[in-house]
């Protein structure tokens, strides 16, 4: 998200350009990403959020620390939430090696952002109408929020709404439901996500979201089966802001 990183992908631009046009149009805001470790902290003023610490993530019966710290972009008075971990986002990379090799354990990356932005939310105590999810990496949290997290307050009236992308052939591992599980999401629920292949990720967040926005022909054809019941939207960048507000005003009138 620029611009704390720059990068070239259609996901990277929406990230960037749909809060701000949501927020222009008198919506409150909050946006959360990994701190990847290629984000210069001092350059883009980041710091760290005290009263959010004492976080741990467990995956594995390993606990994580979890730090969040934030940064404004500026002139816009919008403030990201960046979700920190050494272990996990220090190095100076995003998902791939100097090689183009897929990290390892990109399986337990995913794992510690999505429960980690479900206990962020938690703590700071605010109660989203529309969570939306860009992206694989973000595919836990429908079904996060679906499943471990249905009775929490904050979340108990919002709408999850998921963005299918065609940018990355991505694999998460045969273990990454079992992991995703948290040991105490019951197994039939994480089976979609069951061979960690990008195209179950999409299709599993897709089953789990109250809607779903399609990026080009090939993430619509992706998710297809899964949408055929649920509002879906084609994702343009003209008049962006009014055409996701129309949306999300979809989504909320939706019963259950």
């Amino acid at each position: 998200m620029a611009p704390f990183l720059e990068t070239e992908s259609i996901l990277a631009n929406i990230s960037r350009s749909l809060p701000q046009a949501l927020q222009e149009k008198d919506n409150e805001i909050r946006i959360l990403v990994p701190r990847f470790g290629v984000i210069n902290e001092r350059r883009n003023r980041l710091h760290e959020v005290v009263r959010l610490s004492g976080i741990n993530i467990s995956i594995d019966d390993n606990d994580n620390p979890l730090i969040i710290k934030v940064a404004s972009i500026p002139q816009t008075k919008m403030q990201v939430y960046f979700l920190d971990n050494e272990d996990y986002f220090h190095r100076k990379a995003v998902y791939q090696d100097d090689d183009g090799n897929y990290f390892d354990d990109n399986d337990e990356r995913t794992i510690f952002f999505c429960k980690g932005v479900m206990e962020t939310v938690k703590k700071l105590g605010w109660a989203p109408d529309i969570i939306h999810c860009q992206g694989w990496m973000t595919s836990l949290i429908p079904a996060y929020l679906k499943t471990a997290y249905k009775d929490e307050p904050v979340f108990r009236n919002a709408k999850v709404v998921y963005s299918v992308y065609n940018d990355q052939n991505v694999s998460l591992g045969s273990d990454f439901a079992r992991k995703a599980s948290l040991n105490e999401i019951e197994a039939a629920s994480m089976q979609g996500f069951s061979d960690g292949q990008v195209d179950s990720l999409h299709k599993a967040a897709a089953t789990f979201a109250d809607a779903v926005v399609t990026t080009c022909d090939q993430a619509h054809s992706c998710v297809k089966e899964q949408i055929a019941s649920k509002p879906v939207m084609r994702h343009s960048d003209d008049q962006i802001g009014e055409q996701y507000v129309t949306f999300y005003d979809q989504v909320m009138s939706q019963v259950g």
